[in-house]
């Protein structure tokens, strides 16, 4: 019943910021919370007090989930095909090499660990990551993966 009230609410539009409260925190829960735009998810096997501080969170803007449930989304981003973000339009917002670094990041790869990958200096991949954030709107290395995680079924992001 949750998971249809969140894509409603993804569907309206609504700018509300939700936490999904689920019995227990498996990998196909905490994707499927993330992909219909949760931004957090909360066991009830926690305490209250890391409740308060999961709402408080959440209310600043930010995203709350476990360093489990972020491993489960890095695993489904490097499962997945490569991502292609495109405009209403269909025109790239990324350019290939930018797409590659966003695959790297998913991967869970240090700045200094991409450079090397592409053969660039890290200075180069934190401008494409300024870029990058830039373009999507994000802020954060997180933020990056959970949009490219979030977005399978909108018309925005296309596999393959």
């Amino acid at each position: 019943m949750g998971f249809n009230v969140l894509r409603e609410f993804r569907a309206l539009q609504r700018k509300t910021r939700i936490i999904m409260l689920c019995d227990k925190l498996e990998r196909d829960l905490v994707l499927e919370a993330f992909r219909g735009g949760a931004k957090g998810v909360f066991s009830r096997e926690e305490t209250l007090k890391l409740l308060c501080k999961c709402i408080n969170k959440v209310s600043e803007g930010q995203l709350w989930m476990s360093g489990r449930d972020l491993q489960f989304i890095l695993e489904a981003l490097a499962q997945s095909g490569p991502l292609r973000l495109v405009n209403a339009a269909g025109k790239a917002l990324l350019t290939k090499r930018q797409e590659q670094v966003v695959r790297l990041v998913a991967e869970g790869l240090r700045n200094s660990e991409i450079s090397r990958e592409l053969g660039v200096s890290e200075h180069t991949v934190k401008n494409y990551l300024f870029q990058i954030f830039d373009k999507l709107g994000v802020s954060s290395r997180t933020e990056l993966v959970l949009y490219a995680v979030s977005k399978p079924e909108s018309p925005q992001v296309l596999h393959r």
